[in-house]
């Protein structure tokens, strides 16, 4: 099985080891207490509270290990300031209809677009990639195609 690296900035890495120590410590202990209270409320057969708790287990389990795996295939975004589009860079954006957006472009795990993060694997951070100050972009997205011009990179 071929493992993709996993683009991350520092406080994306920090988030997600601080997600995967709460779930590992504080999560796994409650999802545990619920178990055993609900194993001890009686048979575990037919019964909906060990079901559901049991169904929690293995959902906080299955996360764990997502968060486990995309930190060992972790690779730190180390963004030099360059005139093109790359992972890290904070794009200024002028849109069709004269609106300015910025937008900073981030691995998928942190890619939060309300917050102006977008994703290198998103329509919009792909097409970016690679691109310079004044380049006039169209891109075919979901929402139908959106054009943008350039007008700096951080």
């Amino acid at each position: 099985m071929e493992t993709q690296d996993v683009f991350l900035t520092s406080d994306g890495l920090q988030r997600a080891m601080s997600q995967l120590e709460f779930l590992r410590t504080v999560r796994r202990a409650e999802v545990a207490q619920y178990l055993h209270d609900a194993k001890e409320s009686g048979d575990v057969i037919d019964n909906p509270a060990y079901d559901d708790a049991k169904d929690q287990q293995a959902k906080l389990e299955s996360r764990i290990m997502e968060l486990e795996q995309l930190i060992a295939r972790a690779k730190l975004i180390d963004h030099r300031q360059t005139d093109e589009v790359s992972l890290g860079s904070i794009v200024h954006l002028r849109t069709s209809d004269d609106r300015e957006v910025t937008y900073t472009i981030v691995g998928a795990f942190e890619a939060s677009p309300s917050a102006g993060r977008i994703s290198n694997e998103s329509p919009v951070g792909r097409a970016l990639l690679g691109h310079k100050a004044g380049d006039h972009i169209m891109v075919s997205t979901p929402g139908g195609v959106k054009e943008y011009t350039i007008i700096s990179i951080e």
